[in-house]
């Protein structure tokens, strides 16, 4: 039999070509970007029109808030999610590392991730600047909701995940009741608040243990004595709160300790089921993968609270 090598070569060829493609779609469906706001609809916004502006994989002005939609396959998908808040200090987003890198991996345990991309605090846009990354927190959690059967996901299984400044916005949005994100749509009656939390070397306290820089780009200058109070999430805990699991490491240099110490305690006085992890190396550089010692189990140990907790249950077997 006579195998005409030029076309072997052609069909292998049209064959990666065909691969790749899939691939590149397939990446692009799970990083599709979906803006939070109707044109004109915007809360808090004084209407002006900004460009992000990206530098060294950081978002240092957002122009659109919405999210990257990183969707898990259908064999794998266990009806969970999570919002993602990025760390950068309220000063920027580091998209990449505390936002992509995270949600790859949700993916691989079975769960739908939304990288959100709020509005930094120092926005030009802003009316008040403490309300904007939570107004984008709370519509993305109602956004997620309203589509939940679009996604098959369970829309008392959507949680919110946080780095850093980043953990800061997700404790708000998981203790503050307040509605700040309603604009009169059918997104109202959709519920803002997450199922569980994962707060990893978390700024949670704007007070004593202040993250001086995370607090002075939130808060501004010279916040009053009550605003500070409302956002230190530790104080905002109540018996309603959900349960949630937190990263820190001992020798955060930036991030003291002691915020993911209060936050776990008050939730413990509420009697909320919670985990806390404190391991001794890591500084304030917990990421995904390639930590210090113990401190890089910790993905292992988020993964299987998740599913302890329900929010991951097994996949019936086909």
């Amino acid at each position: 039999m006579h195998i005409n090598s030029d076309n072997l070569l052609y069909n292998m060829r049209s064959l990666l070509f065909l691969l790749i493609l899939m691939f590149v779609l397939q990446q692009a469906r799970a990083q599709e970007f979906i803006p939070l706001w109707p044109e004109g609809k915007m809360p808090n916004s004084k209407g002006l029109v900004l460009k992000d502006s990206i530098v060294n994989e950081r978002i240092h002005q957002v122009g659109v808030p919405g999210m990257y939609a990183f969707i898990t396959s259908k064999e794998e998908n266990k009806g969970s999610a999570v919002v993602i808040c990025p760390g950068g200090g309220y000063e920027r987003l580091a998209y990449n590392i505390s936002g992509f890198q995270l949600a790859k991996w949700f993916n691989t345990i079975g769960i739908n991730a939304f990288v959100l991309n709020y509005r930094l605090p120092n926005s030009r846009d802003l009316k008040e600047r403490h309300l904007g990354p939570l107004q984008d927190a709370q519509r993305a959690m109602r956004v997620i909701r309203a589509n939940a059967a679009t996604w098959k996901i369970d829309p008392e299984r959507v949680g919110v995940q946080g780095s850093s400044a980043g953990g800061h916005l997700a404790s708000t949005l998981g203790t503050l009741t307040d509605d700040v994100s309603a604009i009169g749509d059918a997104l109202d009656k959709e519920s803002f608040k997450p199922d569980f939390m994962i707060l990893v070397s978390p700024v949670i306290n704007l007070d004593t243990y202040a993250h001086a820089g995370s607090k002075r780009n939130l808060l501004g200058e010279k916040p009053s004595k009550k605003l500070v109070e409302k956002f230190s999430t530790e104080k905002q805990v109540t018996a309603a709160t959900p349960p949630a699991f937190l990263v820190h490491a001992f020798n955060d240099k930036s991030v003291n300790v002691r915020n993911s110490l209060l936050f776990y305690e008050a939730l413990l006085d509420k009697n909320i089921p919670s985990s806390l992890h404190v391991f001794p190396q890591g500084g304030h550089a917990i990421a995904l993968r390639n930590n210090p010692g113990s401190t890089n189990i910790w993905t292992s140990i988020c993964e299987l609270w998740l599913h302890e907790m329900g929010f991951t249950p097994d996949l019936e077997k086909k």
